[in-house]
């Protein structure tokens, strides 16, 4: 499988998500405040290999009208860094609290897409619990209707 599916697989998941935030009528700050994680995480990252500081703190808050815009600025960053980057060409970084590491880029984009999988997960529980019947986000229900 080629990076470029994955990154195609979590956008269009993301994006499921995003409509049904999109016409929710009823506050939901805990699945909001997890999903604004994700896309914060996605933009640290893709921030971090591109060797610019990140705009957003990890669990800043962002209005649910702000997922859409924000998932695709992640996205382009995402892709920008697939085609002008080495994948095995290793990053310098430093995490929230100053800590200096390094790491390929491929591992940090497998760690990017697993954690957004994760936590996409605990957004659906939350939406369940809401009363909300959460869109199908698996990769293989995806890839069977033809949408990767």
């Amino acid at each position: 499988m080629q990076v470029a599916e994955i990154i195609n697989y979590t956008e269009l998941a993301d994006a499921r998500i995003i409509e049904l935030f999109k016409s929710a009528t009823i506050e939901l700050p805990d699945a909001e405040r997890l999903f604004s994680h994700v896309l914060n995480a996605q933009h640290i990252w893709a921030q971090r290999i591109s060797g610019k500081k990140p705009l957003y703190g990890v669990w800043d808050i962002h209005p649910k009208e702000n997922f859409e815009l924000l998932s695709a600025e992640n996205f382009k960053l995402i892709r920008e860094v697939l085609n002008n980057q080495s994948l095995d060409k290793r990053i310098l970084y430093a995490n929230t609290r100053g800590d200096q590491y390094e790491n390929r880029i491929d591992e940090i984009l497998f760690h990017l897409f697993n954690h957004s999988t994760y936590h996409r997960g605990q957004v659906v529980t939350l939406l369940k619990k809401a009363g909300f019947t959460p869109p199908v986000t698996d990769y293989i229900m995806l890839k069977r209707d033809h949408l990767l």
